[in-house]
């Protein structure tokens, strides 16, 4: 039994590895593929599951000014832009302002509406309120990826499965760039890539402590 956990700790940490190196950018390029392929949809009349209450909310907010299918087809637009900023990697400060910008937009049916979206028993949402509400998500999402402006990364602590099973998530510790201390996590940052990558490169094995 102790051999088969020391395996799946082995596993585990493997993963790990593979999740520090790598997880933001999965995260990045899944979160652009979802502006797009949902953006892409409302450039086509009727595709879009959302498309009469997108069209209401852009009346509402404009107060009539714009029509609905103008206002529909600048969402669209606007996700699409949104979307190939994360896919791509570029211009990546304006596609989370844009989000911030278009998540207002995006979740104030939940004001404008709220009879409607809450119209289940004892005010339960309707499928399209739980649309609206899992756009929390995408924000947490936007947040995470904005903390990389300023070259924010995972240093990684590798620990055993064991020692951390009863374990709450870790503080997230913020390191001044010209606090004298710096160097050190930056350090073993780049030491936890190289390892990450294939397992060598110029680490011996998991980063310093």
């Amino acid at each position: 039994m102790q051999r088969l956990f020391d395996r799946f700790d082995r596993l585990d940490t493997v993963i790990n590895r593979w999740l520090v190196a790598h997880s933001i950018t999965v995260m990045r390029v899944s979160l652009g593929l979802v502006f797009v392929v949902f953006g892409a949809l409302k450039f086509f009349p009727n595709l879009s599951p959302i498309e009469g209450l997108a069209t209401r909310t852009t009346n509402a907010l404009t107060l009539g000014l714009v029509p609905p299918s103008v206002g529909l087809v600048m969402i669209a637009a606007l996700e699409v832009v949104i979307g190939l900023c994360f896919v791509t990697g570029r211009y990546l400060r304006i596609g989370v302002w844009l989000m911030g910008a278009q998540m207002i937009g995006a979740m104030s049916p939940l004001v404008l509406f709220p009879g409607e979206l809450f119209s289940g028993v004892l005010h339960a949402p309707t499928l399209v309120a739980q649309y609206i509400l899992k756009d929390v998500v995408l924000v947490a999402v936007g947040m995470v990826l904005a903390s990389t402006w300023s070259g924010a990364r995972i240093v990684a602590e590798p620990k055993s499965m064991r020692s951390t099973l009863r374990a709450r998530a870790p503080h997230v510790r913020v390191a001044r760039i010209d606090a004298p201390n710096v160097t050190e996590p930056l350090r073993r940052a780049e030491d936890y890539r190289s390892y990450a990558g294939n397992g060598t490169g110029r680490s011996e094995g998991p980063p310093r402590a």
